[in-house]
């Protein structure tokens, strides 16, 4: 999907003040730190704000979160009578509220999410803001500045702007319908000698091609990763909604107990984004470096909501909501995948997950811009994520991200249908 492209941290003019304004009732130039200009933000979440400019209808298949018919909504609204009372809208642990911790270790063991050796050892786990909490602390505690993380091209790139907030290297290593090409990443070290110090990785359904890292591939990725101490950030929000075919064991599973896996997990994908919660599982030793680098960020996640996701898997209503998920994703996939098939026929090639969020598509007419296609798209009334996006050196210009989980059946049929208009409208104005 991509040939390997390398990102610089830093370039020599950042460190180069700018001259003195001649006028002095202009603001003099603020001392911005060295990293100013690697705070890149997120295309994906500035998506967001690009929509709320827009009044009329759009199918939204930009934000990668589920639809509000998706959400335990009835639920929370009765667990919240019980949870939130005044203890529990104050300070918490940073490691996570106790009730939460036992409870999330239950369900990970009770669905198999935990591999039998980790099992009753609830030091492991630690309790975040969501799960981009989770990608910050893991690259704050093993990056420094110009050292070479290694990420999927593409990428969530939330994850490798992260990184590049810690003045990191980016290399990108193309993905193909096996994930992350591990053959790449070997000859990329073998011929700089060179290292990455942090592997970042979705392996799972992968965020945007939603491709899932072959075992194989997942084995070789575990004995580099011995061989050059790397650290593997394993970003796993979508594993357990697999709607189709063999389920894969998570990097932890293959090597449990490893030190040199960093686990980040969030409630997003599977309860609700707007709770902010998530957590990450990592060797106890690290934990305890994480409680210190969360208590310079917020103290704790928010406590009532701690309280009331733990509520909701204490009563079991995980399993249940698990189930009705992968079933109504898997419905609207087949919806995405055969609309772009009879309205795209011979234009586009697209991947077909077994399970997560999002379908990445690429046009075969290499000269569709889809960051220049996307006003047309928001006119016609549909919201996509562009492909270059997913990329730092900004490569997949003919490529897109949609989301097939925010939206029921008849709605994507809908937004297809103005995906197609807005192609044709593209190709004529051009």
């Amino acid at each position: 999907m991509s040939t390997t492209s390398m990102h610089p941290a830093t370039s020599a003019s950042q460190n180069q003040p700018p001259n003195q304004p001649e006028n002095q009732s202009q603001s003099p130039a603020l001392p911005y730190a060295r990293r100013r200009d690697q705070l890149v933000g997120s295309v994906i979440d500035a998506s967001t704000t690009v929509l709320a400019q827009y009044d009329h209808d759009i199918v939204k298949f930009g934000m990668g979160a589920p639809a509000p018919d998706m959400l335990p909504a009835a639920d929370f609204a009765r667990i919240a009578a019980q949870v939130f009372s005044p203890e529990n809208f104050t300070y918490g642990e940073t490691k996570g509220e106790p009730i939460l911790i036992e409870a999330l270790h239950d369900y990970l063991a009770a669905t198999e999410q935990i591999p039998p050796e980790q099992q009753g050892n609830r030091d492991r786990l630690l309790i975040t803001s969501g799960g981009m909490q989770g990608l910050d602390l893991g690259f704050k505690l093993f990056v420094t500045p110009g050292d070479l993380v290694a990420c999927e091209s593409p990428t969530y790139t939330n994850g490798s702007a992260t990184a590049m907030s810690y003045e990191a290297e980016i290399l990108e290593i193309p993905v193909d319908e096996e994930g992350m090409q591990i053959d790449v990443l070997e000859e990329h070290t073998k011929r700089t000698g060179r290292a990455p110090k942090v592997v970042y990785t979705v392996p799972t359904f992968q965020n945007p091609a939603g491709v899932t890292m072959s075992l194989p591939r997942r084995e070789r990725l575990l004995e580099f990763a011995h061989r050059h101490r790397s650290v593997i950030i394993e970003d796993n929000p979508y594993g357990m909604l697999r709607f189709e075919g063999q389920s894969l064991p998570a990097l932890s599973d293959l090597s449990p107990n490893d030190p040199l896996i960093f686990g980040v997990r969030t409630f997003s994908k599977f309860v609700a984004p707007g709770l902010r919660v998530g957590w990450i599982d990592v060797d106890p030793e690290v934990r305890e470096l994480a409680v210190n680098a969360k208590q310079t960020m917020d103290s704790c996640a928010p406590v009532p909501n701690q309280h009331l996701i733990a509520r909701w898997l204490i009563e079991g209503g995980a399993e249940s909501h698990v189930e009705v998920l992968r079933k109504a994703y898997r419905e609207r996939k087949i919806a995405m995948s055969e609309g772009l098939e009879r309205l795209f026929p011979g234009e586009i090639r697209a991947t077909d997950p077994d399970g997560g969020f999002f379908l990445w598509v690429t046009f075969e007419d290499e000269s569709i811009n889809t960051e220049d296609l996307m006003t047309t798209a928001l006119e016609e009334g549909v919201a996509y994520i562009p492909g270059p996006a997913f990329s730092p050196a900004g490569n997949f210009s003919n490529a897109l991200r949609l989301c097939f989980a925010s939206a029921a059946p008849d709605r994507i049929d809908d937004g297809l249908q103005r995906l197609r208009r807005a192609v044709d409208r593209y190709r004529a104005e051009r």
